[in-house]
């Protein structure tokens, strides 16, 4: 088995530039924890199926474990910690955090920025529509209670 090569890849993550040395098909994942130390996306499964790494590539939610460095190259890419406005939490983090939707916190980090996708393309959708975008994001400790009404909450305007 032949390696490939680490090579330069520039990066444009919460919008801020970044040049990493990396081989192309190493997982973004770890080149954000790793690399630039953004620790917001979480390792979970490594197979793209619970959502704890999802990250933002031009503003649609993608699973970070699974996508190679090399294919976010010059896209814009934003974490859990690009959310954030003045330094102060989003609309969607707050809701977060006023509805208390964590209980270990693992999950959050998946919920937050595919609710924050959701917005992105549909500032209004229905309970039934969040339902379902979050439907392949796993909670283990079954705060999905206080999850759906976080996300309503944000998907409102209102805490």
């Amino acid at each position: 088995m032949n390696p490939i090569a680490p090579r330069p890849i520039a990066l444009s993550v919460n919008n801020e530039r970044h040049n990493v040395t990396a081989e192309p098909d190493t997982p973004l994942l770890y080149v954000l924890r790793n690399d630039l130390a953004l620790n917001g996306p979480k390792f979970g499964c490594g197979l793209g199926e619970c959502g704890a790494c999802t990250v933002l590539v031009d503003g649609v939610a993608a699973r970070a474990c699974v996508i190679p460095v090399s294919v976010v190259e010059n896209r814009s890419i934003t974490t859990l910690e690009g959310l954030s406005e003045n330094g102060q939490p989003n609309k969607v983090q707050q809701a977060f955090i006023d509805n208390q939707a964590a209980q270990c916190g693992y999950c959050l980090n998946g919920m937050i920025m595919t609710v924050q996708a959701l917005l992105n393309r549909n500032p209004n959708p229905s309970e039934a529509q969040i339902r379902n975008e979050l439907r392949h994001n796993l909670c283990r400790c079954g705060t999905h209670v206080e999850i759906m009404a976080a996300a309503i909450s944000a998907a409102r305007g209102r805490p």
